[in-house]
C-alpha cells in the first residue's frame, strides 16, 4: 500500500511539475502560492507550524500569526512551483546577488550554508555559476520516486550530490580533497545531532558542517536567499564565520553550531514568513 501511495504522489507531482514548467514563470509561481494557501491550513503540518510559531513568538497576536502562516504557505507553494523551472539560468534575471567579494578564489574549497528561507534552492547554484565546483549535501525525501524527481532537477545545478548521513561522509571527504566546495542547509532536526540553542530552546542540530570545517580547515560562508516580491529574489553572501579553535573538538563544534544557529535565528526573525515553520525542529 505504501508503494502505491508513493506512486500516486509521484504521478500527481509529475503532472504539477510539468504544468509549472510549461506556464510562464510568474504565473506558475503565483498559482503555486495560491494552491498552498488554499490547501496548507488543512494539513497536519499546519498544526506543527502553529505550535512552532507560538513557541518562538508567544507575544504575537493570533490574527498576526494566522496572517504570517498564510504568507508562509504562499512562499512554500511558490518554491514548489519554481523548482521545475531550474536550471538556474531561467531565473538569473530575477536574482540580485550581493557579497561576491566575500568568496575566495574558485580553487579554494569552502562550505556554503543556508537555511530553508525564501527560495533556498537558489542558494547553491550561484556559487557554481561563478566557476566554483559544488557538491550539494541534501536530505532524502521519504517518497523515493519524489526524491528521484527532485534530485534530477537539483542535479543540473551542482557538480555532485550526496545524501546527508554516514553514507555520504566518505564521498564528502573525497570531494573536499578534489577542491569541491560544499553546499548545505543546516536548519533541520537531526535526532543523532547535538543539542544547540535555537530560539531559546535546545534543538537537535547536525554537527557535520562544523566537523568538516575543523577537519579540513574550510571557511564557513553563510548565504541567504530572500524573496523580495513574487518571483524575484536577493541572495546575500556574507563574510566567513570567525571562530577560535581550542583543541577540544566537542567544545569547538558546539561553539560553531551555536554561532550558526544564532545567525539563522536572526535571519528568520527578519523574514519569519519565509521560513519553513512546518518542520518539527524542536522536541515535542
Amino acid at each position: 500500500m505504501k508503494k502505491i501511495r508513493y506512486l500516486i504522489e509521484a504521478a500527481l507531482l509529475y503532472l504539477l511539475f510539468t504544468a509549472f514548467r510549461i506556464l510562464p514563470l510568474d504565473v506558475a509561481s503565483w498559482i503555486g502560492g495560491f494552491m498552498a494557501r488554499a490547501i496548507g491550513p488543512f494539513l497536519s503540518a499546519h498544526k506543527t507550524a502553529q505550535k512552532n510559531l507560538s513557541m518562538v513568538f508567544p507575544e504575537m497576536p493570533a490574527q498576526q500569526q494566522r496572517e504570517l502562516l498564510t504568507r508562509m504557505w504562499d512562499n512554500l507553494g511558490r518554491v514548489a512551483a519554481e523548482l521545475p523551472n531550474l536550471p538556474y539560468e531561467k531565473l538569473i534575471r530575477r536574482v540580485n546577488v550581493h557579497g561576491l567579494e566575500h568568496l575566495p578564489d574558485p580553487d579554494v574549497p569552502v562550505i556554503f550554508f543556508s537555511g530553508h528561507i525564501g527560495n533556498w534552492e537558489l542558494a547553491y547554484p550561484i556559487a557554481r555559476k561563478h566557476d566554483r565546483p559544488i557538491t550539494l549535501v541534501y536530505r532524502h525525501a521519504n517518497n523515493p520516486y519524489v526524491d528521484a524527481m527532485i534530485a534530477n532537477l537539483r542535479a543540473s545545478q551542482a557538480d555532485d550530490m550526496l545524501p546527508k548521513g554516514g553514507r555520504g561522509s566518505v564521498r564528502l571527504g573525497r570531494a573536499i580533497k578534489s577542491k569541491y566546495s560544499l553546499a548545505m542547509l543546516v536548519d533541520q532536526k537531526m535526532n543523532e545531532g547535538i543539542a544547540v540553542p535555537f530560539f531559546g530552546r535546545d534543538a537537535m542540530t547536525p554537527p557535520a558542517i562544523a566537523d568538516f570545517a575543523l577537519r579540513y580547515d574550510l571557511p564557513l560562508i553563510p548565504a541567504r536567499v530572500v524573496r523580495t516580491r513574487g518571483c524575484h529574489f536577493e541572495i546575500m553572501i556574507y563574510p566567513p564565520l570567525v571562530y577560535e579553535e581550542t583543541g577540544d573538538q566537542d567544545k569547538d563544534i558546539l561553539a560553531i553550531m551555536t554561532q550558526i544557529n544564532q545567525l539563522l535565528e536572526s535571519w528568520i526573525r527578519e523574514y519569519p514568513e519565509q521560513w519553513f515553520w512546518v518542520h518539527k525542529r524542536w522536541p515535542n
